[in-house]
């Protein structure tokens, strides 16, 4: 059976430090060259259609990628957030949705990005997730995901600023999204910047 709670949980816990988060997240990109080639590199080969940004939070990396010239929205759990989102981006589509369960489609995605926003999932519940991805994406689709990683050891959980998260050694979420019909493309290990605390994993990955 499939858990849910942490769900309820996440949504809550944003809800509470939106204002503080869109706070923290502005500008944060500017400090991390390689982050923000990941997502160039994403939108170059993302092929014509709508990318979705999913866990968007304030709508920074939607901005991003819209400004990289793709058709980009943002889906978050959390109602407040979602609202900063649409009040700093008027242009930009933002919805409230769960990556456990996306409003959308069949197969009507070119691209999507979830950046940090698998993070406080359960690690028994991750593999629905990329069954989702997968069934949101167009054939040929891409997904960029980006996680704390676990430095060689195994899944781990810690005290993350908002709610319990987790680390994850890149090799095992890179066999997860094979096992659910992606091919990796490309991937980058980032060390942790100055007031970061752990090493960060990246992977670019194309649904067959």
């Amino acid at each position: 059976m499939t858990d849910t709670s942490h769900l309820t949980v996440t949504a809550g816990a944003y809800d509470a430090i939106a204002v503080l988060y869109a706070e923290y997240v502005q500008g944060y990109l500017d400090r991390f060259p390689l982050d923000r080639a990941m997502l160039a590199a994403f939108a170059a080969s993302v092929p014509p259609g709508p990318v979705a940004d999913l866990g968007c939070g304030p709508g920074h990396i939607t901005a991003l990628l819209h400004g990289l010239g793709r058709d980009a929205f943002g889906v978050d759990l959390s109602p407040v957030t979602i609202d900063l989102a649409r009040d700093a981006h008027p242009g930009l589509r933002f919805e409230v949705g769960s990556m456990h369960e996306l409003p959308l489609p069949e197969g009507t995605l070119a691209g999507a990005v979830s950046w940090y926003s698998v993070i406080h999932t359960p690690p028994a519940e991750l593999p629905r997730y990329f069954e989702e991805f997968q069934r949101v994406l167009a054939p040929g689709g891409f997904l960029l995901l980006a996680f704390f990683e676990s430095e060689g050891g195994p899944v781990t959980a810690f005290d993350h600023r908002v709610t319990l998260a987790y680390r994850w050694p890149i090799d095992e979420v890179a066999a997860l999204a094979c096992r659910t019909g992606f091919v990796e493309v490309g991937r980058m290990l980032r060390e942790p910047g100055e007031d970061e605390r752990f090493r960060r994993g990246h992977l670019l990955m194309r649904k067959q």
